[in-house]
């Protein structure tokens, strides 16, 4: 009876040594997956802050681009106005030449 006893508390201690190893092993696995979880997250917002100052650079260069339109437009507008060409806007004053009828 006493060896069945100590087969017993062995076979018990194995169990919990194992099952401590395996919630230790679980422990760390939830670990490393929060940590990747974070490197993920991380990443992410580093890689939406790049995409962020890229559109920012294309926008920057839209307005710049559409503002040099734009003042080549209101030169030709203000010179067509000076001409008196019908149809054209004074930009300094935004009244239409009239057509000629």
């Amino acid at each position: 009876m006493r060896i069945r006893t100590l087969t017993i508390a062995a076979a018990s201690v194995l169990a919990l040594g194992a099952a401590a190893c395996t919630q230790a092993e679980q422990n760390q696995a939830e670990a490393n997956a929060e940590a990747a979880g974070d490197k993920a997250a991380d990443v992410a917002a580093q890689t939406g802050e790049v995409v962020e100052s890229g559109a920012m650079k294309a926008a920057q260069a839209v307005e710049e681009g559409a503002g040099k339109v734009a003042d080549k437009l209101e030169s030709n507008q203000a010179e067509a106005a000076a001409e008196g060409r019908p149809g054209a806007v004074d930009p300094s004053t935004d009244t239409r030449v009239p057509a000629k009828h």
